[in-house]
């Protein structure tokens, strides 16, 4: 199992990745209109999350409207609703896990074996809390390219990449990382092993005056 300083790096990276998914997940600027070729239209601003839309006035102000149902929502909208709070879910058990095993906390002091097993549990829980979030904003991204590239979506309808992409990206990352950091086995000494110390050597004699 790591080492101290490891682990606490591993969970001060992980936990700010746990931060950044409930912020990527709340934002309401998954994806925002584009202004590529013949839409010349820059009086508003458009954007669009996973919970609400957004129209952003040029005269500064900002219209927010929750969707009316979220059952009437696109199928890639449904599905990384689902994995985004599945990825909140597992951080938050793994934040709980990690704080209990590792080694600058006392909680099952007495048993380290088992402390070491528990900050490996929520390691692994924030590697898949990292790769579900990852695939959610990958997938989500993916299916904006596709439709801003397809010559049949019309130029007002085409979108882009919006702020939530990039912080769910970048907590992505963290989470992967400190969750790494916390289960791997690097830093560490071997357990169990303990050598005397050298004893010197005596004469035949020399103890007798």
């Amino acid at each position: 199992m790591a080492n101290a300083g490891l682990q606490l790096l591993g969970y001060t990276l992980a936990f700010l990745g746990f931060i950044g998914l409930i912020a990527s997940t709340s934002m309401a600027e998954w994806k925002m209109s584009s202004y590529a070729g013949d839409n010349i239209i820059t009086s508003q601003a458009m954007y669009e999350g996973l919970w609400k839309a957004c129209v952003y006035q040029s005269t500064g102000q900002m219209q927010c409207k929750v969707y009316d149902s979220l059952l009437q929502q696109p199928g890639e909208v449904q599905t990384t609703r689902g994995l985004m709070i599945s990825s909140i879910f597992l951080g938050a058990v793994a934040l709980m896990a990690a704080a209990v095993g590792m080694k600058c906390t006392t909680c099952l002091a007495d048993n380290k074996q088992q402390k070491s097993k528990v900050a490996l549990a929520g390691g692994v829980l924030f590697i898949l809390a990292g790769v579900l979030a990852l695939a959610a904003t990958s997938w989500y991204g993916e299916k904006i390219r596709r439709n801003f590239f397809d010559p049949f979506t019309p130029t007002n309808s085409r979108y882009e990449f919006g702020k939530a992409l990039y912080v769910g990206w970048g907590a992505s990352a963290l989470t992967l990382i400190g969750g790494s950091m916390l289960s791997c086995n690097c830093g560490s000494k071997a357990a169990g092993k303990s050598y005397p110390p050298p004893r010197a050597a005596g004469r035949p004699g020399t103890d007798h005056v």
